[in-house]
């Protein structure tokens, strides 16, 4: 009797685990599809041309997206105010991405 309830709390806890890698996983998946969109507004709202690739931008995007809700989840603030963090995170790091490149002659 005592191993089959072990038994049934091991699969309880796998269930439970996987609903949360799961959780996790989407979470990611969305901030990094949102980042993508963050990475395009950042490059739209700086002036002049940036002298990075698009798959530089991405990636700056997707990371500055998954940072700014890092940094917005701890604060605690709204789904719209993340939005607006990441966007100041990857206006920033385009910001400076873009500087440190040298001008393409």
């Amino acid at each position: 009797m005592i191993v089959l309830v072990w038994i049934a709390l091991a699969v309880l806890a796998v269930f439970v685990v996987g609903w949360l890698v799961v959780g996790l996983a989407f979470k990611l998946l969305w901030w990094a599809l949102v980042g993508l969109a963050i990475g395009a507004l950042a490059r739209a709202v700086l002036p002049g041309r940036q002298e990075i690739g698009l798959f530089e931008t991405a990636l700056v995007g997707i990371g500055s997206a998954l940072l700014g809700g890092l940094i917005a989840h701890i604060v605690g603030v709204g789904a719209l105010l993340q939005f607006l963090i990441a966007l100041v995170v990857a206006i920033v790091i385009v910001a400076a991405v873009a500087t440190t490149r040298p001008r393409r002659g």
